[in-house]
C-alpha cells in the first residue's frame, strides 16, 4: 500500500557539531530535509489538524534540538533528529536527511550529507526514558513563557497545576512566580535534555546575571529514570527538590511517589496559589 507523505524541505539551522578543533568553537549551517510517512485520509475528510503531523511544530522543535546539540557526528544528530520526528503523533516512519553545508575540508566542496530511515515501530521497542522537569517564571508573558516551553519540549505526557508562588531568595522586590511541573517520555540522555532545554531558556531570552534573579522562564531537571548524578555540569535529582514547597506542590499531583515523606507538613509553606492557567493546554501540545 503506498504511504501519504509530509515534506520539510530546506530547513537551515546553525548547529555545533564536527570533529576537528575549529568546529567545536562555533556553530556553522546545517540542512535538514524531512519526509515523513503519514496517513492522510482522516485529515482530508476531517480538515483538523490534531488529525495530521503538525509540520510547523515538528519544523521547530528540529531546530530547538540542532540548536541546542553539541554533537560530534552527524550520524548522533541525525539520529535525534529523528527520534524527535517519531516522537510527534501520525508520524510513521521519518525519512531524514542532513547536509553540512560548507564542511571545513581543503577539498573544493560544496556539502557533504547523510540519510537515515526509522519508523515508529522500530523508535517504540527502544529504550525510552522518564524525566520530570519543572517550569518557572516571573518576567513578562508569564503564561506566555510557559506555553512556549510546552510548545517546544517534545512528548509531555503529564501536567500540574500552575501555581503562583512569591519569590524565594535572590533580589528584593522580585514579581511572583508562575511554577509548574511536568512529565515527558524522551530517549534523550540527561545530557541532551540538558542542552535542549537551555536552548529553550535561551530563546525566550533567559539572563542569567543574578544568582536565583527573575527570570523569564527556568526549566530544571528534577529527575531521570532512577538514576543519581552529580557532577559540574548536571545534579539529578535536583539538590534543592526538598526545601522548595513551589517544586513540591505541582510534584505531588503528576508524581507523588516521588515527593519526600510527609513534606506536606516539614516544607515551609510560604505562599502558593493554583492558578489553573493552563490545565488544558497538555491536550493541545501534544508531541
Amino acid at each position: 500500500m503506498e504511504s501519504d507523505h509530509i515534506y520539510i524541505r530546506g530547513l537551515r539551522v546553525m548547529g555545533l557539531i564536527g570533529v576537528l578543533p575549529a568546529e567545536r568553537l562555533a556553530p556553522q549551517p546545517l540542512q535538514i530535509d524531512v519526509d515523513l510517512e503519514v496517513d492522510l485520509v482522516l485529515p482530508g475528510v476531517t480538515d483538523d489538524l490534531n488529525d495530521t503531523a503538525n509540520y510547523g511544530a515538528i519544523a521547530d522543535a528540529i531546530a530547538v534540538l540542532v540548536r541546542a546539540s553539541s554533537d560530534i557526528l552527524l550520524e548522533r544528530l541525525i539520529a535525534r533528529i529523528a527520534d524527535c520526528v517519531l516522537s510527534f503523533n501520525h508520524v510513521l516512519v521519518a525519512h531524514v536527511t542532513l547536509t553540512k553545508l560548507h564542511p571545513p575540508i581543503d577539498e573544493d566542496i560544496d556539502s557533504t550529507a547523510i540519510s537515515i530511515s526509522r519508523s515508529r515501530q522500530a523508535t517504540d521497542s527502544a529504550t525510552r526514558h522518564r524525566a520530570i522537569v519543572a517550569l518557572g517564571t516571573n518576567m513578562g508573558d508569564r503564561v506566555g513563557h510557559l506555553r512556549f516551553a510546552l510548545d517546544h519540549i517534545p512528548h509531555v505526557v503529564a501536567s500540574s497545576q500552575v501555581f503562583e508562588t512569591d519569590p524565594v531568595g535572590g533580589p528584593q522586590n522580585q514579581d511572583a512566580y508562575l511554577n509548574m511541573v511536568i512529565e515527558i517520555d524522551t530517549m534523550l540522555d540527561p545530557y541532551a535534555l540538558l542542552r535542549l532545554l537551555n536552548n529553550i531558556e535561551a530563546q525566550s531570552n533567559r539572563e542569567r546575571i543574578v544568582r536565583w534573579g527573575p527570570r523569564t522562564l527556568d526549566l530544571d531537571i528534577l529527575f531521570y529514570d532512577n538514576i543519581s548524578i552529580d557532577d559540574e555540569t548536571l545534579t539529578i535529582p535536583h539538590p534543592r527538590l526538598r526545601e522548595r514547597r513551589f517544586v513540591l506542590q505541582p510534584l505531588s499531583e503528576i508524581a507523588p511517589d516521588l515527593c519526600p515523606a510527609e513534606w506536606n507538613t516539614t516544607v515551609p509553606a510560604g505562599v502558593v496559589h493554583a492558578r489553573g492557567l493552563l490545565r488544558n493546554l497538555i491536550s493541545t501540545t501534544e508531541h
